[in-house]
């Protein structure tokens, strides 16, 4: 596990990155993906659509949408993934989809100091199917040791278009 971190985080431009297995990759996030496009949540899942960096197509994973003191969030567990990257080259420009619905977003991405509250609320709905991303961190533990992980999950804000 810690060789697929670091391979994943060398690819990665250096940034933290741990990248799903193959089962996570071929069954979870799929079936996980079939059940959002059908327009059942799971637990707050969403599709997340935006443009491929490269490509310039539409690029499609299972998200967990959080909704914290009135505001929407996207985290990113794994770290500093594809979908984050796009993310950034797109501008802050994406789309979540549920079963039909389609909502446009901007996304802006927080500073690592001031995604405490909201990376101990995504750990308080979601410890457990994300806990293992999060070295022991955990919904309980103090302001210091989340800020400390925080650089390593991005954060960010949805602004509905």
């Amino acid at each position: 596990m810690s060789e697929q971190r670091d391979q994943a985080s060398s690819r990665a431009g250096g940034a933290h990155y741990l990248a799903p297995g193959w089962f996570t990759r071929n069954v979870a996030n799929r079936l996980v993906a079939l059940v959002t496009r059908a327009g059942v949540s799971v637990l707050g899942s969403r599709v997340l659509e935006v443009r491929g960096r490269s490509s310039g197509q539409p690029r499609r994973t299972p998200v967990n949408l959080l909704t914290y003191e009135g505001r929407q969030y996207l985290v990113s567990a794994r770290g500093h993934g594809q979908w984050v990257r796009n993310v950034r080259a797109a501008g802050g420009e994406l789309s979540l989809l549920r079963g039909r619905s389609r909502t446009l977003y901007h996304a802006d991405e927080l500073d690592p100091a001031d995604s405490v509250a909201v990376l101990r609320a995504y750990l308080k709905r979601w410890k457990a199917e994300v806990g293992a991303f999060f070295d022991g961190i955990g919904p309980d533990s103090t302001d210091e040791e989340i800020r400390r992980i925080a650089p390593r999950h991005p954060v960010f804000t949805l602004t509905a278009r």
